[in-house]
């Protein structure tokens, strides 16, 4: 890797959780950066307490090698090497941001001095936390908690797709993405449980779920079909679909994972 001598922005969304080495992809760019001191580096990926927190097995996907939290992001960085100016989360508490720049020289192996960062008060483990940071031990509680109550999630759905499904009702899928993929591989949900998922995206129109077979559709068929149930794979565009759902003259009850 190979970063100008100009660049005073490094910028990474939603990829690094599709690394398997992040030490050392973050190292390199460590690295890369050498004695440039007020190069920003922001880094974008999916906040794994809100995954634990709010037991969203929708948001586990193969793809993806690694989740972090704020605390495990932080220490991720120092170990390279980083100052850590900011962390925080947006997009409904999904999507985890850092800012960092460089901090103490890193070592060889990747890990910033614990000794320089001490005394330089400038990156590596021994840089203060920042608030909100959190510990292993309180992680390791997230996962717990996590495991206890995905079984119960994950019946509450497949009891409420069967209950529609008993009475009849047409249910569809709103979201032709990767939290519709794992809703409906992991609840193993069939066409005659949700006959199809919208999506905007007119590139996935007359494409299928992958796994379940679904073919996604664009909002406009609704007006054709006209689904009893519309389940809204992120909450946060409630109502935004709400909109576009009467603006079709339907009416159907809405849920959001």
């Amino acid at each position: 890797m190979c970063i100008r001598d100009s660049a005073v922005f490094i910028c990474c969304k939603m990829t690094l959780e599709h690394i398997p080495n992040v030490g050392e992809f973050i190292a390199t760019i460590r690295r890369s950066i050498g004695e440039r001191p007020d190069t920003v580096v922001f880094f974008q990926i999916p906040n794994a307490r809100y995954v634990l927190c709010d037991v969203a097995f929708w948001d586990i996907y193969y793809e993806h090698c690694s989740y972090f939290t704020k605390g495990s992001l932080a220490r991720l960085f120092r170990q390279a090497g980083f100052e850590v100016r900011d962390l925080w989360t947006a997009y409904d508490d999904q999507y985890l941001m850092i800012e960092a720049r460089p901090g103490s020289v890193p070592s060889p192996s990747g890990r910033g001095s614990t000794a320089e960062a001490g005394e330089q008060g400038s990156g590596g483990a021994g840089e203060k936390e920042l608030l909100g940071e959190e510990s292993a031990a309180e992680t390791l509680e997230m996962v717990r908690y996590f495991v206890e109550h995905y079984e119960a999630n994950r019946t509450q759905w497949r009891t409420r797709l069967a209950d529609w499904r008993a009475t009849a009702r047409r249910v569809v899928l709103w979201g032709g993405g990767s939290k519709g993929v794992a809703f409906l591989t992991t609840l193993g949900q069939s066409r005659d449980d949700i006959a199809y998922a919208v999506d905007i995206n007119p590139i996935k129109h007359g494409t299928f779920m992958a796994g379940t077979g679904q073919e996604i559709i664009a909002p406009e068929s609704l007006k054709t079909y006209r689904p009893d149930v519309v389940i809204i794979m992120n909450p946060v565009y409630r109502a935004e679909v709400t909109a576009d759902l009467t603006a079709l003259g339907l009416t159907p009850e809405i849920h959001t994972l």
